[in-house]
């Protein structure tokens, strides 16, 4: 069964297109390095909760909107193995420098996941 790494992240709505363009240069970056799958969502329908939501996840402030990302793996040791080739790809590395980012990268939550079904 796969793995996936999700993600949700603050983004100012400015920098939409700045953080697309990132987007799609990581995401060639990952395929290439065996990523099964590449996804970036942007919120369209994310209300607020009272007790629980995407927006207060991430502590969202005026201006910006949630990004509910993924990336899928044949498996963990292999999502490992890709990142540490996506890591030391030098084409990252402006793209991972905390002042490049177009977003706060302190209020990004992220994790990876065993996936159990698939349909």
């Amino acid at each position: 069964m796969a793995y996936v790494d999700g993600f949700v992240v603050p983004l100012p709505t400015k920098n939409l297109d700045a953080y697309l363009d990132m987007s799609r240069r990581c995401g060639a970056i990952w395929r290439e390095h065996g990523a099964l799958e590449f996804r970036e969502c942007i919120g369209d329908d994310v209300k607020p909760g009272k007790l629980t939501s995407f927006p207060q996840s991430v502590n969202l402030e005026d201006g910006e909107t949630v990004v509910f990302s993924w990336i899928v793996y044949e498996s963990r040791a292999r999502r490992d193995a890709v990142n540490d080739k996506v890591m030391s790809d030098p084409r990252m590395a402006d793209m991972m420098k905390p002042e490049n980012l177009p977003f706060d990268g302190k209020r990004m939550i992220y994790g990876g996941f065993e996936m159990r079904i698939d349909l």
